[in-house]
């Protein structure tokens, strides 16, 4: 995990100070060489910028395309709940009540572990409560199926297992990112390109702290973002509102 605020003001006062660092060399070299100093730089500093365009493309798309999958399988997993909970009612009378209350628990499970995402402890022991039920309410059913007069099996168990399998799903695309090399790289090219950035504005008479900021807020705020879309549950993007299909959901199941 990467922290998306302390990252993009790292990104913001290095390409600050970098910007700072590449004028006083382009200070230098214009007084050396007031005429020629920036002859020949604008092809390296057009590939750097394109380069840092490429990766903040590459970044966002993926990030966005993630977060916008995560929503998906929150409605896909409520749906997958809901019609192992109807099909539950194919359970003999006596056994019935009892397995769709430990579904119940189940999804009580799943919602209390996205909602204690940011507590990783906490998660975690309202993931294995839930695995925990899964396998239970897996084994009566599987036994219901085998009972003399007992509900036939392609009824009961396809929306169980689906039920099931998404749970794998879900935590695949949780646990899904690019490398962190990747995001170091975005840093590192963006405090390159402020450095031969303010190299650039070495022949100007007063420094040009307008474009100073403005280039590092942007570069942060544009960080900041594609950080927080990539880990929706931890930052100000948030996907918790997907959340809601599960809570309507239980909701809809008597106490």
């Amino acid at each position: 995990m990467i922290a998306s605020l302390p990252f993009a003001l790292l990104v913001f006062v290095g390409t600050t100070i970098t910007f700072m660092i590449g004028r006083r060399l382009g200070v230098r070299a214009a007084e050396a060489d007031p005429k020629g100093f920036t002859k020949g730089n604008s092809t390296i500093n057009g590939a750097v910028y394109s380069l840092i365009g490429l990766l903040i493309a590459f970044t966002f798309s993926g990030a966005a395309t993630r977060f916008d999958g995560r929503r998906e399988l929150m409605g896909r997993e409520a749906n997958a709940i809901g019609t192992a909970y109807l099909r539950l009612d194919l359970f003999p009378d006596a056994t019935r009540e009892g397995v769709k209350k430990k579904l119940r628990d189940y999804l009580d499970a799943r919602i209390e572990m996205f909602a204690t995402a940011s507590d990783r402890p906490a998660a975690l022991v309202a993931f294995a409560r839930a695995q925990r039920l899964q396998a239970e309410i897996w084994a009566d059913a599987v036994a219901a199926t085998r009972a003399p007069g007992g509900p036939p099996a392609i009824a009961l168990l396809p929306p169980l297992n689906e039920m099931i399998d998404i749970t794998t799903t879900q935590r695949v695309a949780w646990e899904t990112h690019p490398p962190k090399v990747v995001y170091a790289m975005l840093g590192a090219i963006a405090v390159i390109a402020a450095l031969l950035g303010g190299h650039a504005m070495g022949g100007a008479k007063t420094p040009h702290v307008m474009h100073t900021l403005v280039y590092g807020i942007v570069l942060a705020s544009t960080t900041f973002v594609i950080l927080d879309l990539e880990y929706p549950r931890l930052g100000l993007i948030r996907v918790d509102s997907a959340d809601q299909v599960l809570v309507d959901l239980r909701a809809s199941m008597p106490p």
